[in-house]
């Protein structure tokens, strides 16, 4: 997985379409969308000096990125990908210079990314490569299906700044008791772990996970796109995942609003991975 804005980036990647920025933010933008092939499009995380992490403008990108996928018809799968394979995401940029009111809005803003994310009304696909913490972590347990690099760091670090955040989405997928140990130990997994626990559905060289991950894309792209649709519905209403989620972000936005809250700018000790 190379840096782009290369000519032969994408050429290296196997992909079709050049990438197009999705820059909402004075044309300074940290997501990339790429159209691939018909009915399967990328968005890629482009903040690699942050390790992706998560600061108002990316999360606002997102969000908007999201919004706008929901409603194309051609579309049969969203990939969520890094144009860097040392992380997908490290978690809320913690380091981000804000004050009170500040903090609260980008904890907002983090809240309707995670709407978004569950409410897509179609398959997402993970691509979990080098650092996926805190809220990086969320990412790889919102989407439906997951590909692990080799370098795979996962960790859900919450419990380390008393953030409410990992069971509503980590639960279901590997069930209480492990979610349990996850979630309060904050400890790293790899790529072999999670596997093993079915977190994971393939692991491949970090270099191809996003090339993976386009395969496994394709598979599903080759369905109904209604009948997708259906199917996406009703694993959404048989695990209430609408609802779990819902009341995570409510315990995040008073966490932030009347709690300790996220830090806002740089602390000694404190990593931009931590959230």
């Amino acid at each position: 997985m190379t840096r782009h804005g290369h000519p032969d980036d994408d050429t290296d990647r196997g992909q079709d379409a050049p990438a197009a920025r999705l820059g909402f933010h004075d044309g300074v933008g940290s997501l990339q969308h790429l159209a691939v092939t018909a009915g399967i499009a990328v968005l890629r995380l482009d903040r690699p000096e942050r390790r992706n992490a998560l600061d108002s403008a990316l999360l606002s990108d997102l969000v908007e990125a999201l919004e706008r996928l929901s409603v194309d018809e051609e579309l049969r799968v969203v990939v969520l990908s890094t144009t860097s394979a040392r992380a997908l995401c490290s978690g809320v940029d913690v380091t981000e210079e804000l004050d009170h009111a500040g903090g609260i809005s980008r904890m907002q803003s983090f809240s309707r990314f995670l709407t978004a994310l569950e409410a897509f009304p179609l398959p997402t696909i993970a691509v979990c490569v080098g650092n996926c913490v805190g809220g990086g972590a969320e990412i790889v347990a919102g989407c439906d299906l997951r590909i692990a690099g080799d370098n795979l760091q996962l960790a859900w670090a919450g419990a380390r700044l008393g953030v409410p955040v990992g069971p509503a989405r980590l639960t279901p997928l590997v069930g209480v008791a492990r979610a349990k140990e996850l979630i309060f130990t904050g400890r790293t997994i790899g790529a072999e772990e999670a596997a093993a626990i079915g977190l994971v559905h393939d692991t491949v060289p970090a270099e191809d996970a996003e090339g993976a991950a386009l395969r496994l894309a394709a598979l599903v792209a080759t369905h109904s796109p209604d009948g997708v649709r259906t199917l996406k519905l009703a694993f959404r209403e048989l695990d209430g995942a609408q609802g779990r989620v819902a009341h995570e972000n409510e315990l995040l936005e008073v966490f932030q609003r009347k709690g300790a809250g996220l830090p806002q700018g740089r602390r000694p000790g404190v990593a931009a991975d931590d959230g």
